[in-house]
């Protein structure tokens, strides 16, 4: 079975450099040959699934509405779930490892539920919001981990994830 891989973040960045730092997740996630697994929205959802796509990878996106098409064009599975930010549980739940890239709340409550999980959670430093907020805290017996670049946050991603099977 193939790792699955969250990447968490703002819906509303669309360009500049966490863009980019997003863009790179999803290029070293599809390099990797693990699936990405996010809210399926915009932002860090949409560049991360974009980087994705273009390198060849699959992409899941878990949206909190009803009605697929409000996915990004680069999600090739979407599911609907039609439970708003509920949905944020399913994200954590479905992944194997999640990473993190600015945030907001939302971000804030999906790596939470990762750690209650038991789950790895990598924040990507420099990016700003809930990311570097969280990057090398304990909480309740968790450590968010912390990573520099994204080639080092889906290695680690990676390796945390092989060592949880």
């Amino acid at each position: 079975m193939k790792i699955q891989i969250g990447v968490i973040g703002s819906k509303d960045i669309h360009s500049g450099n966490v863009w980019d730092m997003a863009l790179k997740v999803g290029r070293e996630i599809a390099r990797a040959g693990a699936i990405l697994v996010c809210g399926g929205l915009t932002g860090i959802m949409e560049a991360s699934a974009r980087g994705a796509k273009e390198s060849g990878g699959m992409t899941v996106g878990i949206v909190p509405g009803n009605v697929k098409s409000e996915a990004n064009p680069f999600v090739e599975v979407v599911i609907a779930t039609g439970i708003g930010f509920a949905r944020n549980t399913i994200v954590a739940t479905t992944s194997d490892v999640l990473i993190v890239i600015a945030g907001g709340t939302g971000t804030l409550s999906e790596a939470a539920f990762a750690l209650n999980m038991g789950k790895p959670v990598i924040a990507l430093k420099g990016s700003g919001g809930v990311a570097d907020l969280l990057a090398n805290k304990k909480i309740d017996g968790g450590i968010v981990l912390s990573a520099s670049t994204p080639a080092e946050a889906v290695r680690l991603g990676i390796e945390k994830a092989l060592q949880d099977r």
